[in-house]
């Protein structure tokens, strides 16, 4: 109940807690990073005054100890360049191959130069040599942890934040299909009184060509309950005439749409089967008609087509409406996305789920031309 209530606030503490256990976690590093880099100066200024000692001891014609060679040779992993005073090169660390390139070790002492301070290597005020050093390849490795660090840390974020996002469109969705079997459990009373006082008005001599279009609607009002029932729940697919579920689903909208849009369908004269749910299916068909009479503004030509290539059949929607940009081929399929002043933007997010996901099909903005219309495409499997 607590975490309920002060779920905004969590939430806040939680992103505040973790930027900040970021930013020290990189401090910490950038520090650790210094330091090293800091030890490392001191180990090449070792290095060098074991060189200044080797000179000494040469120019003195004295005894040479084992500590100045123990340190000269102990440096195996620092890349170095020793400039001597008369111009030559030598190198430590260094592949074979490329040094023998003096242009390569030219490249090398500004690199070096932009990594670390050069160390003047003297003797009675005198630069016998110049040592230039890079960074060692751990501390190379270590210049990029925080960015592998920050990188993962991003990773992680992104895979919460995608967790988050998916329970909550499962919590959603959850409540939508709630909602749409309720609304079909409310319809269902009125819908129940209206067929009562349909055979009512059967027994008073009522115009039948009344009874027969409130029985019309009366069995709309059956399917769209039949539809809102099914949302959530895996539906039962069945053997069916697709000509003759879009002929009922068109017609129907036909009968109801404006006498300014020219309807026009084309089918095969012989039946083609599909495995279909009858109330979804005519769903899609309405929700492509609609579409296309809302684009034409009611007014204009909308061909329905009806074609069989080998296994599958091909349902092709056309209007003459305002069309669609390319980049929104896709887009329209969003749930949300709507171009309409009113409208929650469902019905193509429908159309497709009810296709593709329970009809194993495929749907799709065949072409679309401003001003000139739209083709939508529905391809399902024959049997």
């Amino acid at each position: 109940m607590f975490f309920t209530k002060h779920r905004q606030l969590i939430r806040w503490i939680i992103i505040i807690a973790s930027f900040a256990i970021i930013s020290l976690i990189l401090w910490n590093t950038y520090v650790f990073f210094q330091k090293f880099k800091a030890e490392e100066r001191v180990k090449m200024q070792n290095w060098s005054f074991a060189q200044k000692d080797i000179a000494e001891t040469i120019d003195l014609n004295g005894t040479m100890g084992n500590l100045p060679l123990q340190i000269l040779e102990s440096n195996t992993t620092t890349p170095m360049i020793i400039q001597f005073a008369e111009g030559g090169l030598d190198h430590r660390n260094i592949d074979e191959k490329k040094a023998k390139n003096e242009n390569y070790l030219k490249l090398l002492i500004e690199q070096f130069k932009n990594e670390n301070n050069p160390i003047e290597i003297k003797y009675n005020n005198k630069v016998l040599s110049t040592l230039y050093y890079g960074n060692s390849p751990l501390l190379n490795k270590l210049k990029y942890y925080p960015l592998a660090l920050l990188l993962i840390i991003v990773l992680f974020a992104a895979v919460v934040y995608f967790f988050y996002r998916s329970s909550k469109i499962a919590t959603q969705n959850k409540l939508w299909s709630g909602m749409a079997k309720e609304t079909a459990h409310q319809i269902g009373t009125p819908l129940s009184s209206l067929m009562g006082w349909t055979e009512i008005l059967k027994m008073e001599d009522t115009n039948p060509d009344y009874i027969i279009e409130i029985e019309k609607d009366i069995h709309r009002l059956q399917t769209i309950t039949e539809r809102f029932s099914k949302i959530g729940s895996l539906p039962t697919l069945e053997k069916l005439d697709i000509i003759e579920e879009t002929r009922e689903a068109y017609d129907y909208l036909k009968t109801r749409s404006s006498k300014l849009v020219n309807f026009n369908i084309d089918t095969p004269e012989y039946p083609i089967y599909v495995n279909l749910n009858k109330q979804l299916y005519g769903w899609t068909i309405e929700n492509l008609v609609k579409n296309a009479i809302d684009a034409m503004k009611g007014k204009g030509d909308l061909q329905l087509t009806i074609c069989q290539l080998e296994e599958q059949v091909k349902i092709t929607v056309t209007d003459s409406g305002k069309g669609i940009n390319k980049n929104e081929f896709n887009t329209i399929f969003e749930p949300g996305y709507t171009t309409k002043k009113r409208g929650w933007g469902l019905g193509l997010s429908l159309a497709k789920r009810i296709v593709e996901d329970f009809h194993n099909g495929r749907i799709k903005v065949l072409n679309s031309e401003k001003g000139k219309g739209t083709t939508m495409q529905i391809s399902l499997k024959t049997i």
